[in-house]
């Protein structure tokens, strides 16, 4: 009976990724059935659509602390929020250009090809906005690089703003579902979220969203977000494994192990077919940087140091992709 049953899971895997190759989008249903399919031969499926839809272009991004800390929000599984006691002490306000512009050009030079600036708290100020908008200006003048921001939940006049400065990529992350969001953060709400996201869009931006895994959420909660995502036409998204932080809420969480992740990537690969799968915090976590999910469906990464956490090197990163066989360059544009 056993034997019969993967049997039918591997021809559902079969049927499903040449419906994928047709250019027919999975439904909610089949992308559950997927979570359940062989592990194998799902993540081999997955890249062949990674080939197929998207090519070997490898989409690498780094991502600066641009204000840190003392964040108003309540987001369980964050290091910077004001509400728990962790063990990061840092706090600045929004960096200055030289500094912003100085580690756009470290980046550049080690073949890195988007640089975002992240900002804790719930949104930036008007000043702040206008300020970073100058910094833009400038490290777009001086570095071929391409400029994503995720400040928080701005206005579309901010994006506007922000778009003529040279920035050409909002990144808001869902988190998680709809319905698990409010067992998540109780201080801003998803459909703040959304909103971020369309008014970004409104203003000519590409944007970015994704999530965590293993917040304790379900599988039917990391399918409805990417659902969610691609229902706003998002093409580059986000995948983190949780890094469990004394102080918060989540510390005692268990992290994923690395098929949990491969299984997610893959999934994420049959809903999203042309996107950008990327790897994003916890990857250390997985023992493998990440190679695996590489092979599953995976084609981009945040590379470097996280935010609060240690990542894995630009030129360890660098030196990984040129061994599968990727190609560095913008995707999704």
């Amino acid at each position: 009976m056993e034997i019969q049953e993967d049997l039918n899971l591997k021809k559902e895997i079969t049927r499903l990724k040449e419906k994928v190759l047709g250019g027919e989008m999975i439904t909610r249903q089949e992308a559950l059935e997927l979570f359940e399919a062989p592990l194998e031969e799902l993540c081999e499926a997955a890249d062949e659509i990674r080939a197929k839809m998207s090519g070997n272009g490898f989409d690498i991004c780094t991502i600066i602390n641009g204000k840190c800390g003392r964040c108003s929000e309540d987001c369980k599984y964050c290091a910077q929020s004001a509400h728990y006691h962790t063990s990061l002490v840092e706090t600045y306000p929004l960096l200055d250009t030289d500094a912003l512009l100085a580690e756009a050009k470290k980046n550049a030079d080690r073949g890195v090809i988007r640089y975002s600036i992240v900002t804790s708290g719930k949104r930036l100020s008007e000043e702040e906005v206008d300020k970073l908008c100058e910094s833009i200006k400038k490290i777009k003048e001086e570095v071929e690089i391409e400029i994503c921001v995720s400040l928080g939940l701005l206005q579309e006049a901010d994006f506007v703003k922000l778009h003529a400065a040279g920035a050409s990529r909002v990144h808001c992350n869902l988190e998680s579902s709809e319905r698990y969001f409010k067992e998540v953060c109780t201080t801003h709400t998803y459909a703040e979220k959304i909103e971020t996201l369309k008014a970004a869009k409104r203003a000519g931006m590409s944007i970015c969203s994704g999530g965590i895994m293993g917040l304790g959420e379900t599988v039917e909660d990391r399918v409805d977000m990417v659902l969610t995502a691609r229902e706003l036409g998002v093409k580059s998204i986000p995948v983190n494994f949780l890094n469990p932080i004394p102080g918060t809420p989540y510390a005692e969480n268990k992290p994923l192990t690395r098929e949990e992740a491969r299984r997610c990537v893959a999934v994420f690969r049959f809903m999203i077919p042309d996107g950008s799968i990327r790897l994003a915090g916890g990857r250390g976590l997985l023992g493998d940087k990440g190679e695996s999910c590489f092979q599953s469906g995976s084609n981009a990464a945040i590379s470097g140091d996280m935010l609060t956490t240690a990542g894995i090197t630009i030129e360890t990163d660098m030196e990984l992709i040129g061994k599968l066989g990727y190609e560095v360059k913008l995707c999704n544009v």
